[in-house]
């Protein structure tokens, strides 16, 4: 429909241009505008960035593979995702991984069982037992960095570091012992968050997790709209008003689902309440760099695995995250101010920094790279970073599951809002279809002043 610029009264005009409006196209916000879609609802979703996808991003490789840039990995017990990647015809297939991955100390592989390692294992597992009593509230103001200096030896220090930044991509000066003791918990425990094979990190998708989003928006088609950037929101009694750059949405009802660090740059009339508020405030998107390197096979698996914790700088973790029958995919992740410190130098000079010292380990081919994709989310302007919003120290409204109760006919989606796997693809999924469930469950409500 045509979009109409706003006036003093638009806002309590009767004519909607739909009776939902969904603000973000990520997998969130594509899932619930297509349930309310099959209920007979009319619903625009409007994304600022001018690709669909929010958090997910699948890029077709030189050898014709596919490969995400955002999220990718599908839990043992993400039922969502899977039931969804059926749906639509994509294919999952198990990580090639071992046991363990193999740690990576200025050039040297460790044993676990090494005494410089020791300290770290049962510092995990201290983590877990903490987790698991769910009573940590007297270390929100204690940050992770802190607790880490306490850690005997420097390898293990390091060790525990790196896999902090991997797992929350937090600032660990910046992020408290209570929220990550919290996201563990609710996440499915630290086994399940640090597993490949039957955890978090359980299996893929060939065709890409960014291939769902591109279907679930054909699906919607015109429906869908991108480089529309959601400025301000006017709720009264009768609905809402969406703003953005180029005109005015009206509507019964909205659905937010970007998460609140991003969600803060959109302006509320009357202003959003105090506790929602504070919640935008008080979360920051973490900083994340992602590369995945292709090859025209995966040679490595003719001499061992290549599942790495790299603990030199830029600390790091490696994965094999090949295809059946595909050409190899080396996927890479770099997370915290070692993510941001790649980001001054160019593309070939952070290739050579992260594949050059896996060559005594998996030989000089590793290299001879077909094609180079790379993407450092904390510079995307419209997802804020990844893989998550984390609390600033301190504080406690902002520990997940978000919480996500109506602001009028408001409606609060996105992954950090799930009551279980918050932060990962699964949480996204969930947290749409109850927000569509919300909105088909109760017709539209005066907003009390």
């Amino acid at each position: 429909m045509e979009n109409r610029k706003p006036t003093d009264t638009g806002a309590r005009e009767a004519q909607l241009d739909a009776m939902v409006v969904v603000v973000g196209a990520g997998l969130s916000g594509l899932t619930a505008a297509r349930d309310l879609h099959r209920r007979g609802i009319d619903v625009i979703v409007l994304e600022a960035a001018g690709r669909i996808g929010g958090r997910a991003m699948a890029e077709t490789t030189a050898l014709g593979s596919r490969l995400d840039l955002g999220g990718q990995w599908i839990g043992h017990d993400h039922h969502h995702v899977m039931a969804l990647a059926a749906e639509l015809g994509a294919t999952q297939y198990p990580m090639h991984t071992g046991a363990m991955p193999q740690v990576i100390d200025h050039g040297r592989k460790l044993p676990i069982t090494s005494p410089s390692v020791l300290p770290a294992g049962l510092a995990l597992a201290g983590l877990g037992a903490l987790s698991l009593t769910g009573a940590t509230g007297r270390w929100d103001d204690t940050t992770v960095d802190t607790l880490l200096r306490r850690v005997p030896g420097r390898t293990s220090r390091r060790l525990l570091e790196v896999i902090a930044s991997i797992s929350w991509t937090a600032d660990l000066d910046r992020f408290s012992v209570h929220a990550m003791t919290q996201m563990v918990r609710q996440q499915g425990g630290l086994r399940t968050m640090l597993s490949t094979k039957g955890g978090a990190q359980d299996s893929l998708i060939v065709e890409g997790v960014g291939t769902l989003t591109d279907r679930l928006a054909a699906e919607l088609g015109p429906r869908v709209r991108t480089g529309h950037r959601v400025t301000a929101i006017a709720r009264d009694g009768a609905g809402a008003t969406v703003r953005t750059a180029s005109g005015s949405y009206r509507a019964a009802k909205v659905i937010v689902t970007v998460p609140p660090p991003v969600a803060a740059r959109i302006e509320h009339t009357p202003p959003l309440p105090a506790d929602r508020a504070s919640l935008e405030r008080n979360t920051y998107m973490g900083s994340v760099y992602k590369a995945i390197a292709v090859y025209e096979r995966p040679f490595w698996r003719h001499h061992g695995r290549a599942e790495f914790l790299v603990l030199d700088n830029p600390g790091r973790a490696v994965f094999d995250t090949t295809a059946p029958d595909g050409p190899g995919h080396l996927c890479t992740l770099v997370a915290g101010p070692e993510a941001r410190a790649l980001d001054h130098m160019g593309s070939s000079a952070r290739r050579d920094v992260l594949l050059g010292p896996l060559v005594p380990h998996l030989g000089p081919d590793v290299m001879k790279t077909a094609s180079w994709h790379e993407k450092a989310w904390h510079l995307d302007e419209h997802a804020g970073g990844g893989y998550v919003a984390l609390p600033e120290p301190g504080t406690s409204e902002s520990i997940g599951p978000i919480p996500h109760a109506p602001t009028g006919n408001i409606h609060w989606a996105g992954s950090e809002t799930a009551s279980e796997h918050p932060g990962y693809l699964e949480g996204a999924i969930a947290s749409g279809r109850r927000a569509a469930r919300e909105i088909l469950d109760a017709p539209p409500q005066p907003e009390t002043p």
